[in-house]
């Protein structure tokens, strides 16, 4: 046998596979960096690119309020910029949403001209991007249970204890740093459990509010702001993690005109007393979701788990969809009946179930059988694009169930005018919905959801096997 030379074992190495790393959801960016606008440039344009944090708390219109918590400071921003203008060049603001942790990359690469998160950023290593002065100074992360919770007043007594993050956290590295020291003290590390990317800050906060989730951290104003609509939260502030930090904005190095506004404007700017007042109205009575999982109702499931899979793999959904659905529609309740002829467990209309050649849908087997050919229907028709994830084509096909497949689809193109991504009706096309219609919709196919989420969590323990029933574009 010929003895492998040293370029042959180079290239064995680098095809060798790489030890897994866990990370936030979100691609890896290779940054590209662009030409800098600078504020002559901004003016000139006439739009000033403002990166957000898709988030609802961050970011978001309802129904023309304002509800992001950044909106307010935002328009501010751009009112000074206008009543400094010379020639009545009128700037606006072109507000693009992105994942948190993409916003920093795409500041880099030029997609933007400011990045205002509204929560903490740990800002990786680069010469490109600056922090502005402090919006808010000290900004402490909290961790947040469910009232009747147990309270805990040391990060000791975390150790074992699971905690659920949104993508982009900044506790994940405080969390990285309280296992430290837990390793020191020989005591088990916390158990960090990273959201699915379709749940926002505050669809954690209600997972956790619903004891679908044990617990998560976030900055203490965003944990106080959604108290005010939760209120089954529990701040405990006893639990002190690394050091607190400052909530900035961020601009590319080299934009100094820009940068310098920002701070001139940030020196005078002071929040309206009733800029809560908008977001305190809309969501006061939406975020209500229960834990499917709940004694009475897990038996509930139990029962009508035949019907669901059997149905579900007829048509290659997965039948915990179908029960996040019937949650969602009757909480699990086959004799339930709606508004506009809607009946069941799945609360499907006698239109619709003929469309798909079902009758008696008083019956629970028929019930569910219209309901899966329906949903199998609008899938098949509208959204088989192989350019849609499986989570984001079942998203807009609850939407279309909720409010019809044409007018979700009339959305997309909306969407994809503005600049949104017309594919991911999380954070994107449910933006339109919610300045056309409101957050009828958006909720609606949030809870689901959410309900799902909360299943899938379970799966081991509702299939028998832990066997998963595929579903099908």
């Amino acid at each position: 046998m010929t003895r492998p030379s040293l370029l042959t074992l180079l290239l064995l190495m680098l095809l060798a596979p790489l030890p897994a790393v866990a990370r936030v959801a979100g691609p890896l960016q290779v940054v590209q960096p662009a030409k800098v606008r600078d504020l002559a440039d901004i003016r000139h344009s006439r739009v000033l690119r403002v990166l957000v944090n898709q988030s609802r708390n961050s970011s978001g219109e309802v129904q023309g309020q304002d509800i992001g918590v950044e909106y307010h400071r935002l328009r501010a921003f751009e009112r000074y910029l206008n009543g400094h203008a010379d020639n009545g060049q009128a700037i606006q603001l072109k507000i693009i949403p992105r994942p948190k942790e993409q916003l920093i990359g795409a500041l880099q690469r030029g997609d933007g001209d400011l990045v205002a998160p509204g929560e903490l950023i740990d800002l990786p290593p680069t010469d490109l991007v600056s922090a502005s002065d402090p919006i808010l100074n000290d900004v402490p992360l909290v961790l947040v249970g469910a009232r009747g919770a147990r309270r805990y007043s040391r990060v000791e007594q975390l150790a074992g204890k699971t905690v659920i993050l949104p993508a982009g956290s900044a506790a994940g590295d405080a969390l990285h740093a309280a296992n430290q020291t837990l390793a020191q003290h020989k005591l088990l590390p916390i158990k960090i459990e990273w959201a699915d990317p379709s749940l926002g800050v505050e669809d954690v906060l209600e997972m956790v509010q619903a004891g679908i989730y044990p617990m998560t951290i976030v900055e203490r104003p965003i944990a106080q702001r959604w108290s005010k609509v939760m209120p089954k939260l529990m701040v405990q502030q006893g639990v002190r993690f690394k050091a607190s930090q400052q909530l900035t904005w961020y601009v590319r190095r080299d934009a100094s005109m820009l940068h310098a506004s920002i701070d001139r404007f940030l020196k005078t700017y002071h929040a309206p007393a009733d800029q809560d007042a908008a977001f305190t109205k809309v969501y006061r009575r939406l975020y209500q979701v229960h834990n499917p999982l709940a004694r009475n109702d897990r038996q509930r499931l139990e029962k009508l788990r035949p019907v669901l899979q059997r149905y579900g793999r007829e048509q290659g959904i997965d039948w915990l969809n179908l029960a996040a659905l019937a949650f969602k529609e009757s909480q699990l309740d086959p004799s339930v009946k709606g508004s506009g002829g809607a009946t069941g467990l799945l609360q499907i209309t006698p239109s619709a179930a003929q469309r798909v050649g079902v009758g008696n849908i008083q019956q629970l087997d028929n019930n569910v059988q219209a309901a899966a050919r329906y949903l199998a229907m609008i899938r098949k028709k509208f959204f088989a694009s192989s350019k849609l994830n499986e989570r984001e084509r079942m998203a807009f096909v609850l939407a279309a169930y909720n409010i019809g497949p044409e007018r979700v689809q009339a959305m997309r193109t909306e969407a994809r005018r503005r600049g949104l991504n017309p594919n991911q009706w999380f954070f994107q096309v449910e933006r339109v919905a919610m300045e056309q219609v409101g957050m009828g919709p958006v909720s609606y196919v949030n809870s689901v959801n959410k309900y799902y989420l909360a299943y899938d969590r379970q799966r081991d323990s509702l299939e028998p096997g832990g066997r998963r029933i595929a579903s099908n574009p």
